[in-house]
């Protein structure tokens, strides 16, 4: 049976529970992305000021940063009501209209992973942005007929890890597109202070620094090693966590110092030492650590290739001297192949 890693595997319902509990609810309690919060912060007041609706925003970035966050955010900003659906589940057109014709004036629809639409459910999508208008066709053949619906004025709110899967029709139509960065250690020990007080767990300065250093830059990494840190301090050091708790803690979950967990060490094994340090195709890669390849590529590779321990070529993925130095490895001297790989 496959392990996933404590960091970008998945979720139980009690997790997405306790993740829900951990969500800020206004933008004062939003920590981190100032930038980005000043820009939103101007939509909100200005349409407020205007009696409207925020114009659509589109929020990329990689997963656990906030998208869903700001979303809920932006609805309570503007007193009003949130709906959130994703890509995946708006299967036809008569899904969306379902949902769309539900909402009323002012109203905040959520779509995560947007990129994921079909192609028909974007075209209904389309009129609904700019005109505020359903285009819905009854029955089939020479019996079908279209039904125009008024609809009240929405925001819509789009997610996406991949915007460029977003196609550029629909891309065009939101108001705003915003990317969401990744955090620094001091706002991610900002928000593990944050959870701790919410989740009623004692934590000193120096323990949520440790565990921030270790959350690779994501609110939801940093989240999910305090309950997992938690959990140990409970068991063997009555509920306090310090430094060396959480050290000690990250270390028994098979996370090191600089954030990898066990598929992340795993996939630049299998690189450098499996195959020579490279090139080898996303595919090759994905079998060779027993992962899916989207998995590989959208929740492990970010990190990895931020953090300088892999890179991208036109032939496949190549490990850098920064990893075989992680792993406690030399660097084989290889001559690249010159056959073209199998897969990319």
């Amino acid at each position: 049976m496959r392990e996933e890693g404590i960091l970008t595997g998945g979720t139980t319902p009690e997790d997405e529970v306790i993740e829900s509990g951990l969500r800020p609810r206004k933008m004062d309690d939003f920590i981190g992305q100032g930038a980005l919060k000043e820009r939103l912060a101007i939509l909100i007041e200005a349409a407020k000021g205007r009696g409207e609706a925020i114009d659509h925003v589109l929020f990329s970035g990689p997963p656990g940063l906030g998208k869903t966050s700001l979303a809920g955010i932006l609805a309570a900003e503007m007193d009003a009501q949130f709906r959130g659906t994703s890509g995946p589940a708006l299967d036809r057109p008569g899904d969306l209209a379902a949902v769309i014709t539900n909402l009323e004036a002012g109203d905040v629809l959520f779509i995560d992973e947007i990129h994921r639409l079909p192609r028909q459910v974007e075209e209904v999508l389309y009129p609904a942005m700019e005109d505020f208008q359903l285009d819905i066709v009854v029955g089939k053949g020479p019996a079908a007929r279209s039904i125009k619906i008024d609809l009240p004025p929405f925001t819509l709110v789009g997610a996406t890890t991949r915007v460029g899967r977003v196609a550029p029709p629909l891309r065009d139509r939101f108001g705003y597109v915003a990317r969401i960065d990744y955090y620094d250690t001091a706002d991610l020990s900002s928000i593990i202070h944050r959870s701790a007080a919410i989740l009623d767990v004692d934590i000193t300065e120096d323990g949520s620094d440790t565990i921030a250093r270790r959350s690779r830059g994501t609110p939801r990494v940093a989240n999910r090693l305090l309950r997992r840190v938690r959990d140990y301090a409970a068991v063997r050091a009555n509920g306090h966590i310090d430094d060396d708790i959480a050290d000690r803690a990250l270390e028994v979950f098979e996370v090191d110092a600089m954030g990898l967990d066990k598929v992340d060490r795993a996939i630049l094994h299998a690189i450098a030492i499996k195959f020579g340090g490279g090139p080898v195709g996303l595919s090759t890669l994905a079998i060779a650590v027993g992962e899916e390849p989207e998995t590989v590529e959208d929740a492990y590779e970010p990190f990895l290739l931020q953090e300088g321990f892999l890179q991208r070529t036109p032939r496949g993925r190549i490990a850098t001297p920064r990893a075989y130095e992680h792993l406690g490895v030399e660097q084989a001297v290889v001559e690249s192949p010159q056959g073209t790989l199998l897969d990319e």
